[in-house]
C-alpha cells in the first residue's frame, strides 16, 4: 500500500464525497482519481452515486468522471490499512 492509498482509506471509514476526500488528503485531482481508481480495481472501496445510496456502483458502470461520486472502504480495504 502506498502512502496516497493509506491516506485516501484514512477519509474513507465514513461515505464521503470526491470533493471532501481532495480536500482532506490534499492531493491533486488528477493524484487522487488516480488512487481512487487503484482502490476500485483493488475492490478496497466502494463507489456510490450519492450519501443515501444502497448499492455501490459496478466498476463497469463508472465513467471517467470520478469526482461527482462518494466513496467508502470496504472491509477489506480497512483491513489492509489498520494492518499496514
Amino acid at each position: 500500500m502506498t502512502d496516497n492509498e493509506f491516506d485516501v482509506l484514512d477519509e474513507l471509514y465514513f461515505v464521503q464525497p470526491f470533493n471532501a476526500v481532495l480536500e482532506e488528503t490534499q492531493l491533486a485531482e488528477s493524484e487522487l482519481k488516480e488512487v481512487l481508481s487503484g482502490l476500485l480495481n483493488k475492490g478496497w472501496v466502494k463507489c456510490f452515486g450519492d450519501r443515501q445510496a444502497e448499492m455501490p456502483i459496478a466498476l463497469s458502470e463508472l465513467g471517467n468522471d470520478l469526482t461527482s461520486y462518494f466513496y467508502l472502504a470496504t472491509k477489506e480495504g480497512l483491513l489492509v490499512h489498520n494492518g499496514r
